[in-house]
């Protein structure tokens, strides 16, 4: 009973120290600087093995990279399930017209521009990069 009452004392104490360091912190900060955040990426296609390659690749360049693929702007805020089969099929031909090599930038450029990836076509482009990687 005792050994409890000196962990429960001893957690008091570390919770106190905490607070106190918090608020010196906090206390000592100029007014105008914020406490910097870092957003999580909620638009995350799925594809975990090309989104951390191109995570890295976005911290880079901002620029978008166009694959012959223009007419696929206009597929810009529609989600991933929301694609007839023909318009799959268009994005299928790009896919299968492009070099392997160019798929991870290719999706990174949807992203970029606010396309999403039909769903259908997310496990070919998966074994596309990742072949590559291999």
């Amino acid at each position: 009973m005792e050994l409890a009452l000196y962990i429960l004392a001893a957690l008091v104490v570390l919770g106190l120290v905490a607070a106190l360091a918090g608020w010196l912190r906090y206390r000592n900060m100029p007014d105008d600087e914020e406490p910097t955040v870092n957003p999580v990426d909620m638009e995350c296609c799925g594809q975990h093995e090309v989104c951390e390659k191109e995570s890295l690749l976005a911290a880079l360049s901002k620029r978008i990279e166009y694959y012959n693929d223009e007419e696929l702007d206009r597929f810009r805020g529609r989600r991933a399930d929301a694609y007839s089969d023909d318009e799959i099929d268009e994005f299928r031909d790009v896919l299968y017209t492009m070099r392997s090599d160019e798929v991870a930038g290719w999706v990174r450029s949807l992203q970029l521009r606010a396309v999403e990836l039909p769903e259908d076509i997310r496990d070919e482009v998966l074994m596309i990069v990742g072949e590559r990687r291999q």
